[in-house]
């Protein structure tokens, strides 16, 4: 609590010393309980420039996805106004299910600095190393639980819109749920819901953004088709203002869903497609179905036109871009 309150005083004098005095009375701590906080505060990697005579200023915040940096200049109304960091967890959606079943509001995100069992979808592993973006957002939606796989694509459109915004990339969106620059992974998405005889629960929806990740460090099956933000830019990237940026549109198209605008955010999704307009070969229980993909209808579902002419939906499967 009492770090909070520091980090709000010294963001607002920001580039500026605030006296030791001063500090702790609108903390409201003992001087001595003042120095013991600051400590904490650079352990976690903040650095304060400390004096004697000027106090303290905030020199540099680390590049991490602490929840007073996020919720700092957050501009939504619900979305990220709960959330729950850790350092390292085996899955934010995993956390996030068991949360969602304690009752915490819509909206409340969970994030981590890395994941030791992140998965992709049909339980393949999602590698989740430190410097990327591991967070999912529980939802409790109005809808059939058979509306719910749109929620991927409604998250695709602002993740990609996000990066679009952000760093001005060649962004696009695999069906039905990575989030491409080029022809590379940079995002993956799942979309999980739990639903009774009344309908739905609830749905945590995992977002995995390669942000500052070194791909280099990839097992080889798996760096040909990866890319990271910082590999892109050849910088490293503000987790927090991405986030923020993120959580923002999120908000955005997710109430448009809820208001019956989902028509809307799928024409959207169509001018970010890679997919439509590609030869493709979706794996499906141990069949392969190859095609050219033409579509995508209302529902989200995948139109395949086949070698003989004939059109397949395809409504889940693990769908792969190839050259003619």
């Amino acid at each position: 609590m009492y770090k909070k309150q520091i980090l709000k005083t010294l963001h607002q004098n920001k580039d500026e010393y605030v006296s030791q005095d001063h500090l702790a009375s609108e903390v409201g701590i003992s001087k001595t309980q003042l120095t013991d906080e600051i400590r904490k505060l650079e352990e976690e990697g903040y650095k304060i420039d400390s004096s004697v005579e000027k106090g303290y200023c905030l020199i540099k915040t680390p590049n991490q996805l602490l929840p007073y940096e996020i919720q700092e200049d957050l501009s939504t109304s619900y979305i990220g106004r709960e959330i729950h960091y850790y350092p390292e967890v085996d899955s934010t959606n995993e956390v996030a299910k068991r949360l969602a079943q304690e009752g915490v509001p819509e909206g409340t995100i969970v994030i981590a600095e890395s994941q030791r069992r992140g998965r992709g979808r049909r339980g393949k592993k999602w590698l989740s190393p430190s410097g990327g973006v591991w967070m999912t957002i529980i939802l409790r939606p109005d809808i059939p639980p058979s509306k719910a796989p749109q929620l991927t694509l409604v998250t695709g459109v602002a993740v990609a819109e996000t990066l679009d915004q952000e760093c001005r990339l060649d962004v696009g969106i695999k069906w039905p749920n990575d989030i491409l620059i080029g022809e590379k992974k940079v995002c993956g998405i799942l979309t999980e819901a739990s639903a009774n005889p009344q309908g739905l629960e609830y749905v945590v929806v995992g977002i995995g953004i390669d942000l500052n990740v070194d791909v280099n460090n990839f097992p080889p099956e798996l760096r040909e088709g990866a890319t990271s933000l910082k590999h892109e830019l050849e910088k490293e990237i503000s987790g927090v203002k991405l986030v923020q940026q993120f959580l923002s549109n999120f908000e955005k198209l997710y109430n448009d869903f809820k208001t019956g605008k989902f028509p809307e955010i799928l024409n959207q999704w169509r001018r970010l497609s890679k997919t439509i307009g590609t030869s493709v070969e979706v794996h499906k229980k141990g069949r392969i179905v190859r095609g050219e993909a033409v579509g995508i209808n209302k529902e989200g579902v995948l139109i395949l036109e086949t070698d003989d002419g004939s059109l397949r939906k395809i409504i889940s499967g693990e769908c792969t871009h190839f050259k003619e």
